[in-house]
């Protein structure tokens, strides 16, 4: 079964120097029906206007990734971590036993634009960590690159949790498919353009949540960056 949820469907919030989408419940925005899918909690689509940003705060037992769209999220924790974030770049904070950490977009003259996604743990309490790496853009050219895994695999950012996250490019004949346990959840989400999910066509900030399917298929892409993630019924 594949359910779309369209973009104009999600929260919004205009706080003037951060305008918002939510994918799911999230601070003032609340949908008993939008509490999360498997254990995927939160996707936010933030604009970080410039010269502002998230002020010093703290997270406990989460997986948290930043993937940047435009300008560069800066980054600065109780880690020891100061860090600029570009387009290409994916950043995973484990907060386990608690971490805080200020996100702010220091040019004067462009918006920051990224993509927040928190995802639950399976172990809680442990040290938090921190973990950024570069996927190019021809790594996720017409394919589905994995980014993140509880084990790193094929180089991807390691998160404490039953998932897996990837990124692709789509545009005209450019297609993949992956294969996927129907006792598992599927979360497609189009970062921009437009993109076949299964014969459904989506349009920017659509998702497609897939349960009981077998198979993903990707094609007739327009321009598209997609996220799809591998999630725990």
């Amino acid at each position: 079964m594949l359910t779309l949820r369209k973009s104009a469907d999600r929260g919004a919030a205009d706080h003037g120097w951060l305008k918002s989408f939510h994918s799911f419940s999230f601070a003032g925005y609340q949908d008993p029906a939008h509490m999360g899918f498997g254990n995927l909690r939160v996707i936010n689509e933030d604009r970080i206007a410039p010269g502002t940003g998230f002020g010093t705060h703290g997270h406990k037992d989460m997986e948290i990734i930043s993937y940047v769209l435009e300008g560069n999220l800066g980054h600065k924790d109780t880690l020891g971590n100061v860090k600029g974030i570009p387009p290409g770049d994916v950043q995973r904070m484990s907060a386990g036993n608690g971490v805080q950490h200020s996100e702010v977009n220091h040019a004067r003259d462009q918006h920051t634009h990224f993509l927040q996604i928190w995802i639950e743990p399976n172990v809680r309490g442990i040290p938090a960590s921190y973990e950024q790496k570069t996927f190019a853009e021809d790594q996720k050219r017409g394919t589905l690159r994995l980014v993140a895994s509880p084990d790193g695999a094929q180089g991807s950012v390691t998160i404490h949790a039953d998932a897996r996250m990837y990124a692709g490019l789509f545009d005209g004949n450019e297609a993949a498919q992956l294969a996927i346990d129907p006792a598992r959840k599927a979360y497609v989400h189009l970062v921009k353009g437009q993109l076949q999910v299964n014969g459904q066509t989506l349009a920017t900030g659509d998702a497609a949540m897939l349960q009981g399917e077998s198979r993903l298929s990707l094609s007739a892409g327009q321009q598209a960056e997609v996220l799809v993630f591998d999630l725990a019924a």
